[in-house]
């Protein structure tokens, strides 16, 4: 059957929102609500995983959402909620926790990273994320998500758990009159020359709050001294930029740099290049200053003003959930439906 297009995608509310969230997530949420339906979530189901206090957990969603705002998504053509007021994410994910494969989940690369050595001491949660995941998405019917190449594994076992439940429900299915499939198999969207944007320090480890140095990131908030301290003292090597992308491969730092400039400036890698190449670090981070402090200044002021009115930013997940929650709710009328389970009339 033919699934109406729909994007779904979420941010953890985890603090202090960065340049790569900005460029790897936020930047494509807005443009993509130009061609699709969009629902966008601040998955504070998935922050819990790991341990939060309370209250920086409500002021980190109200952040996330202050975000999507201040960076041009309109609340009134998509929809913006956080994952917990919609209760159908986690029903649909005990569904997926009983489809997917305990093999699958082992082979989840993010759980190894992040469990480390301790595996035994970590939540269950954290292991099962991905069905979560694959619920946040298919709870929607969502045929196109917006992912960094980090969670393409995550996708990939959400369109295996949507495949599995099409074919071990086969019959039901059909017979309910949804033809032969009720989940698509949601696409990733990647786009952009800096879909990884990674640390200012290591250009071998990926951006990131949880580095102590704040000088790792640029953070959403910094204001424009911040933002032009942070991109000066950014590491470099002492050769000068490349003409060519070529140049860049054994370069991490320098890559890291161009692909930060090329998305901020909506243009290529080999575009910044020709302009660059052969020029200093010292001379490229001044035009990167600039360019910095105009495109995210602005952001980080909205943000800041949004922030400090909690019932506007309330006001915006309270609609976005009722709305997010009429889709989700007819959703899983019809999985209770095709797994068998006696629905209240």
């Amino acid at each position: 059957m033919a699934f109406k297009e729909r994007v779904f995608s979420g941010v953890q509310p985890t603090g202090n929102l960065h340049l790569g969230n900005y460029l790897g997530a936020i930047t494509k949420f807005v443009a993509l609500q130009d061609t699709y339906d969009c629902i966008y979530c601040v998955v504070d189901l998935h922050a819990i995983t790991v341990w939060q206090d309370p209250p920086e957990l409500m002021r980190n969603t109200r952040e996330v959402t202050a975000a999507f705002l201040a960076c041009g998504i309109d609340p009134k053509k998509q929809i913006i909620f956080n994952q917990s007021q919609v209760a159908e994410h986690a029903e649909l994910a005990w569904v997926f926790n009983c489809v997917a494969r305990l093999g699958w989940l082992n082979r989840m690369t993010q759980f190894k990273e992040k469990a480390g050595k301790d595996r035994e001491n970590v939540s269950v949660g954290l292991y099962a994320y991905p069905n979560l995941m694959a619920a946040d998405i298919l709870v929607y019917r969502a045929t196109h998500v917006p992912v960094g190449e980090d969670q393409k594994q995550h996708l990939e076992l959400a369109r295996d758990i949507a495949q599995k439940f099409n074919v071990d429900f086969a019959t039901s299915i059909h017979a309910h009159g949804y033809g032969d499939a009720f989940f698509p198999q949601p696409e990733p969207i990647i786009q952009g020359p800096a879909t990884r944007v990674m640390s200012l320090r290591d250009g071998s480890k990926k951006m990131s709050k949880s580095e102590p140095s704040d000088y790792s990131r640029i953070n959403l908030t910094d204001d424009a001294d911040t933002i032009a301290q942070k991109v000066r003292k950014a590491k470099t090597d002492p050769e000068a930029l490349p003409s060519e992308e070529e140049g860049l491969k054994a370069r991490p730092e320098a890559d890291n740099l161009v692909g930060i400039y090329a998305a901020l400036n909506n243009t290529t890698k080999a575009a910044v290049l020709s302009e660059f190449g052969g020029a200093q670090f010292s001379t490229f981070k001044m035009a990167l200053v600039d360019l910095s402090v105009a495109k995210l200044g602005p952001i980080g002021s909205e943000m800041k003003k949004l922030v400090q009115d909690p019932v506007y930013i309330d006001s915006i997940l309270a609609d976005g959930s009722a709305r997010a929650s009429a889709i989700a709710g007819e959703t899983m009328k019809a999985v209770k439906d095709i797994v068998g389970f006696v629905r209240r009339s």
